[in-house]
């Protein structure tokens, strides 16, 4: 594409793609074979190594979105995660982690870090100065999560890449609950990013996948243990990945401005006892959410009354639906106590602030008035 600097949806739609040379379709075609020619090619082609036609295609365009020079697409959001880290920690390694963080990422380094003689340190809050405390004489990498899942919670990027860089640390930031369409981390100077594609990149609840974006240099570091470790891709869901980034960009905003709505009534009603979105100028991040992010997002968090039987809510949703993941088109909600954080002890639980009472709600793309009369309606329901 010889558009110099095209905007977000023109990378969603054209970026990458690849080009139909022989029956000139507006898609790009899909290249399904596991088995390529290893004679007389400039590149040898196979699926491990995440080099077939339509996984390189993919990953131009998800490294386009996030500013970055390079990326990789992985079969999980966990792969990306896992492979990332191990990428840069070796045996006798330290790493800092705040302390919000994806459940999953949290048992990866809680349950499987010390097989590999690689220790941690979770960070008490999110102040600059809580990271940099934290950091030893071994420490590799700090790691990073912002909006966390589930409350909200917002890091201040650009400050965590300072502290980094002085440290001559790697950073790394799971931008899942921003999205590209959001949040840049790169351009703060945050070294890796790291995305679940399954959320707001599939976007569709029918795509599991990962992504790494960073600098070549560093692709080239974390290709050399992917390869190994085999999280590559299908092609076939490779090409339907594709198909969702096209939409993202109008998907993603008008889940912003949902959000941003059900956000505002959520706060006001009388029902509910806390809300927790960065668009909302009661949130104690709003402020650096602001500085740092294009939009607020499509996911909040909130905890019904004491009065109200969480459970019983969710029963009586009608439109909404109750599903464990989330940043489908459909909006979807869960008890993270239940389903994301269940791995957690009720000790850790509680001293991330996840309450029995508190929702995760993502937010679709319905008719806001639809979704707020959903919630209105399974309120009253619930009440003891």
């Amino acid at each position: 594409m010889s558009i110099k600097k095209p905007g977000l949806n023109t990378i969603c739609t054209h970026v990458g793609e690849l080009e139909d040379k022989e029956y000139k379709g507006a898609v790009s075609p899909l290249y399904m074979s596991t088995s390529y020619a290893f004679e007389d090619v400039e590149v040898k082609r196979y699926p491990r190594y995440f080099n077939t036609p339509n996984q390189v295609a993919l990953s131009k365009k998800i490294a386009a979105l996030e500013h970055a020079e390079s990326a990789m697409i992985f079969g999980s959001g966990m792969a990306a995660v896992s492979t990332a880290l191990m990428a840069f920690l070796s045996a006798g390694d330290h790493i800092v982690l705040q302390k919000t963080l994806y459940g999953g990422t949290y048992n990866l380094v809680t349950e499987e870090f010390q097989k590999f003689g690689i220790s941690y340190s979770f960070t008490e809050g999110l102040e600059p100065a809580q990271f940099e405390a934290k950091i030893k004489e071994n420490t590799k990498v700090i790691y990073i999560e912002t909006p966390s899942n589930p409350l909200l919670t917002i890091t201040d990027l650009a400050a965590v890449a300072t502290i980094a860089k002085k440290h001559g640390l790697v950073s790394m930031i799971d931008n899942t609950f921003a999205s590209p369409v959001n949040q840049n981390p790169i351009d703060f100077g945050i070294d890796v990013v790291i995305h679940s594609a399954t959320k707001y990149m599939g976007g569709h609840s029918d795509i599991l996948a990962g992504a790494v974006a960073s600098t070549a240099e560093h692709m080239e570091r974390i290709f050399h243990l992917a390869k190994n470790f085999g999280g590559s891709l299908s092609d076939y869901t490779v090409w339907l990945l594709e198909r969702s980034l096209k939409t993202m960009g109008i998907r993603v905003k008008a889940q912003n401005e949902n959000a941003q709505k059900m956000a505002e009534f959520l706060y006001k009603n009388k029902d509910v006892q806390a809300v927790y979105y960065p668009g909302l100028p009661s949130h104690p991040d709003h402020e650096l959410a602001k500085a740092q992010m294009k939009g607020f997002g499509g996911m909040l968090s909130f905890e019904l009354n004491e009065t109200i039987d969480a459970y019983r809510f969710q029963k009586a949703l009608q439109l909404i639906k109750s599903s464990m993941s989330l940043a489908g088109v459909e909006s979807t909600l869960l008890l993270p106590t239940k389903t994301s954080h269940a791995l957690l002890s009720p000790e850790e639980r509680e001293h991330q602030g996840i309450s029995d009472h508190l929702i995760r709600f993502s937010i679709g793309i319905e008719e806001i008035e639809d979704l707020i009369e959903d919630i209105s309606q399974a309120i009253e329901k619930s009440k003891a």
